[in-house]
């Protein structure tokens, strides 16, 4: 469950446009379009995202095709599908998680806001 500060977008709800958000949030379902976040993203395992994610972090068990710009760190979970690059100071990856595109890890100048 998530904080306080925290919300949900459940399984069965899909957006087609921009989703905003300040600290935390849960996508379970479908989205179309961007996810522009100073907040922590967690992609649900039932969750389809189509579209560009820009957060500070990111955890990932569901499906993405697009790119995904984060400032802290993004989390690549065991079963979850990302087709599209990742930019990030930390990444991590589990076992069978399925993943095309490129990744640009490190610290070495900072990522677009």
């Amino acid at each position: 469950m998530p904080t306080q500060s925290g919300a949900i977008l459940s399984r069965g709800v899909s957006i087609k446009g921009s989703v905003k958000f300040l600290n935390e949030l849960l996508i379970d379902g479908d989205v179309e379009g961007t996810i522009d976040s100073t907040g922590t993203l967690t992609i649900g395992e039932h969750a389809r995202i189509r579209g560009e994610i820009r957060t500070k972090s990111v955890k990932l068990r569901g499906t993405v095709e697009g790119n995904i710009f984060v400032t802290e760190c993004c989390e690549l979970q065991a079963g979850c599908t990302l087709h599209g690059d990742i930019e990030a100071p930390r990444l991590m990856v589990d076992e069978n998680v399925t993943f095309r595109g490129n990744a640009k890890v490190g610290t070495g100048k900072s990522l677009p806001a």
